[in-house]
Order: structure tokens, then C-alpha cells, then sequence
């Protein structure tokens, strides 16, 4: 197995350990920025086919875990090489990839992204950035001490239904924001069928390589159909994290931006229906306080997120007592209205008097092609690493306080650690498996 100063020495371009090879390729206007992806199905062939779609990228190399799964990559981009180890593709094609797109599994994308960015690739990670809290921050240092052009795959941070709800608020319309609820209907677990590990083990698919699949994580054997690989690994506490983990960095986003959040915040407290030690709840409710912004009541905020199915209450608000909310989205109350923003629709907003359109459409940005244009231009997209790192934590904190059903667990931001609940912090990072261990790869 490469180790990160193999990797490194493998190509002459990489051993320069800079990001100056994209924007070498970038200011030539008869080049372009070549890519290359890690996952290149599902989402991943998703984010590889928007990319695609952008005039001065080409991508030179697919790699999935699953070979299988590069057939529709391969159809897009003949020429380009497929690869099944990450690790393989950096070492023979360092000189040749200027920026990766990540769309693996959760417990997968700090390992890939900070390999990538030791390399001085310019990395699009899909959300959530990591699987703990110790990871985010170390994406976010390297991604700076690299300078490379980072972006989160929170797509929808760029679309105009979300632009528009955060013209909303910073415009003044409803006021100073004094409380927060956001939900998604989707369950903590479902996806899989599964709520224990299989005892039935089933032979792994010739184009699989399930050893590379489980990474990071701690071995186990392989299950078919909808358990792990490709479709229900968000289920497992070792590989997703759950509802929140599928939708927080989308749907807190807008809040956070929108506020101006740009601290994480601390007295996490979690409800939820009932877990064991390897899929998350079903349903799970958890609140926090966030730092107060001049778009706030007071010096704090809380935030509450609800998931499984469940809705916030309106009282409080300028919502009519008979007003339909809609599945998944944000609740934000303030002084003078307050604004529903449905999961990826229109933004409502409603005062004492009724319920108002009477605001403009934000335009569209195309979220794939501003990290490209970013990428060129060395002009870091407004959801850099920085940014997700902390929207990333702050969903993961959730996750943690999941764990510790009724305490309220008391979050240290600067010395990254719980005060009151010296348990909580073994989850602020995991044990990672040898030959895998992303210390060492920081090292």
C-alpha cells in the first residue's frame, strides 16, 4: 500500500506538493483543467456529468471502488483512464490531474480529499466533508495550508430558491431571527433494511474490491443487495451518519449563510426513538445554540432539527395555526415575519397580516462550474472548506449528542472537546484501520 511520500515522489509535478499546475492550465486559454474522480457512480457520475458540462475542463481519470460502476463515466469521457484504487490514479497520474471531485461514502472523504490536496489537487467534496469532527477541521487546515480551491457538494447552495431566502433575511424582511427549526422526512435508517450486521455472508462481486470499500473503517464481511455497497451504507454509524448526515449541510445551509454563522456552536441536546451500536435511529430531534450575528434577536440563537418524518411546531410564529409546512425545510421566526424555506422550492414568507410573494427571484449559479471558474481564477467559491468544515462539525456534534440521549453535551470549539462528558469525546474521532490511519497521512 502507497504511503503518502511514495505517492508524493511518483510524479515530479506532484512532489512540488502545489496547486500552480490548474492554474498554469487554466490562464491557457487552448487548455483546460483536467479532473478526475473518486467515485464515479450515483452521485458521483452526477457531479462528474455537471462538470462535464463546463468548457474548459476535461476529465483524464475515473476511479470506483466498483468497476462495474465507471460504465457510464467511460461512455462520457472514452480516453480517460479508469482506476479502482485512488491511491493507484495519484500515484501514475499526479502530473497529468489538476482537481478531484470526492463522491464516496462519508467515512471515505477526508482520506481521499487530503490525499488528493497533498498532492496540490483542488478537491469538490461531497457533503457531508467528513465522517467526524477531528476530520473536518484537519480537511479545512490542509485545504488552507495548501491554498487549494475547495468546494462543499451542497449543489443547492448555488440554486435561487436558497439565494433568494438568504436575500430574504439579510434584507431586513422578517427582521431580527430570535429561533430556527429545520427537518427532513427522511429516517436515520431505512435504506439498508438492516438494523444489525447480517450473520449471512455473501461472496463479494468480481468487480468489487471490498477491502478498499471498507477503508477507513473496521473490517466485516460483505452483505449484498441494499446493505452496504452501493445504496445503504448512510444507515451504518461506521460509514454515514443518518438523516442528518444525508441532509444537514443542505438544509442548515441556508440558515447558516443567511445568518452569517460562522462559528459552531455549543449545549448540544438529542431526543431520538431508539438505537443500538450499528445504524442510527430512525427518528432523531436534536437542538443547539449557535453565536448570535447581526441578523439575530440576541447574542445566541437556537437551532432545533427534527428528521423522520417529524414537523416543528408554528406557535410562536406568523405562520396562520392552519398552515401546511412542507416535508423537509427551515422555520425561521423573526421579529417582524417569518420565512418557510421548503427543501429546494420557493421561499414563503408570512407576516401578521397574511402571507406575502412580494420579493424577487435571486438568479441561478451553477454550483459545479463556480468551483471550475474558481479553480481557474485561483477565487475561492463562498463554501470552501472552511465553510463546510464548520457546517460539517456542527451536524456531526448532533450526531454525537445522539449517542447521549437527554444530556445536554457541552461543546469546547476551540480545544475541540466536550467539558461535561468525557464519554462524548472518544466520538470526536475514530480508531482508524491499519494501513488507513489518516494521522499518518498528515504525518
Amino acid at each position: 500500500m502507497p504511503t503518502r511520500r511514495q505517492i508524493l515522489k511518483s510524479s515530479t509535478a506532484a512532489a512540488v506538493v502545489a496547486a500552480a499546475p490548474a492554474i498554469v492550465r487554466g490562464q491557457n486559454l487552448n487548455s483546460a483543467l483536467q479532473l478526475a474522480s473518486i467515485g464515479s457512480d450515483g452521485k458521483g457520475f452526477s457531479d462528474i456529468k455537471a462538470m462535464s458540462s463546463h468548457d474548459k475542463q476535461t476529465y483524464v481519470a475515473f476511479c470506483d471502488i466498483d468497476l462495474a460502476r465507471t460504465k457510464n463515466a467511460k461512455k462520457l469521457k472514452p480516453e480517460a483512464e479508469v482506476f479502482q484504487d485512488f491511491r493507484d490514479m495519484l500515484a501514475k497520474m499526479g502530473d497529468k490531474i489538476d482537481a478531484v471531485t470526492v463522491s464516496t461514502p462519508d467515512h471515505m472523504h477526508a482520506y481521499c480529499a487530503i490525499s488528493a490536496m497533498n498532492m496540490g489537487k483542488h478537491v469538490y467534496c461531497q457533503k457531508p466533508l467528513t465522517h467526524n469532527v477531528w476530520e473536518a477541521r484537519q480537511v479545512a487546515r490542509v485545504a488552507k495550508e495548501k491554498g487549494i480551491i475547495s468546494r462543499l457538494g451542497n449543489q443547492i447552495h448555488s440554486h435561487k430558491f436558497y439565494r433568494t431566502a438568504v436575500q430574504l433575511v439579510q434584507s431586513g424582511r422578517i427582521g431580527k431571527v430570535a429561533k430556527v427549526y429545520s427537518w427532513v422526512n427522511t429516517p436515520g435508517h431505512g435504506r439498508s433494511g438492516f438494523i444489525s450486521r447480517p450473520k449471512q455472508v455473501d461472496p463479494v462481486p468480481e468487480t468489487l474490491d471490498w477491502d478498499k470499500w471498507i477503508g477507513v473503517a473496521h473490517e466485516r464481511p460483505y452483505h449484498g443487495g441494499r446493505c452496504y455497497a452501493p445504496w445503504g451504507w448512510r444507515d451504518w454509524q461506521d460509514f454515514g451518519g443518518g438523516a442528518i448526515g444525508d441532509f444537514g449541510c443542505h438544509i442548515l445551509d441556508p440558515v447558516f449563510t443567511a445568518l452569517k454563522i460562522k462559528k459552531v456552536g455549543t449545549g448540544y441536546f438529542a431526543d431520538h426513538s431508539g438505537m443500538n451500536d450499528e445504524v442510527w435511529p430512525a427518528r432523531t430531534s436534536y437542538k443547539f445554540t449557535a453565536p448570535g450575528t447581526e441578523y439575530t434577536a440576541n447574542d445566541t440563537i437556537q437551532i432545533q432539527w427534527l428528521d423522520g418524518g417529524q414537523l416543528p411546531s408554528t406557535s410562536g410564529s406568523h405562520l396562520p395555526p392552519t398552515t401546511a409546512l412542507p416535508s423537509s425545510g427551515s422555520l425561521l421566526i423573526g421579529d417582524k415575519g417569518s420565512l418557510v424555506i421548503p427543501h429546494v422550492q420557493a421561499p414563503r414568507l408570512y407576516f401578521d397580516d397574511g402571507a406575502s410573494t412580494e420579493y424577487k427571484m435571486a438568479d441561478d449559479k451553477d454550483h459545479y462550474h463556480g468551483w471550475i471558474d474558481g479553480c481557474i481564477s485561483g477565487k475561492q467559491p463562498t463554501d470552501d472548506f472552511t465553510y463546510g468544515a464548520m457546517l460539517t462539525e456542527t451536524i456531526l456534534l448532533g450526531n454525537i449528542a445522539i449517542r447521549f440521549k437527554g444530556e445536554t453535551l457541552d461543546w469546547d470549539v476551540e480545544n475541540m472537546k466536550f467539558t461535561n462528558m468525557d464519554e462524548a469525546n472518544q466520538y470526536v474521532t475514530r480508531d482508524y484501520r491499519e494501513g488507513w490511519d489518516l494521522k499518518k497521512l498528515l504525518a
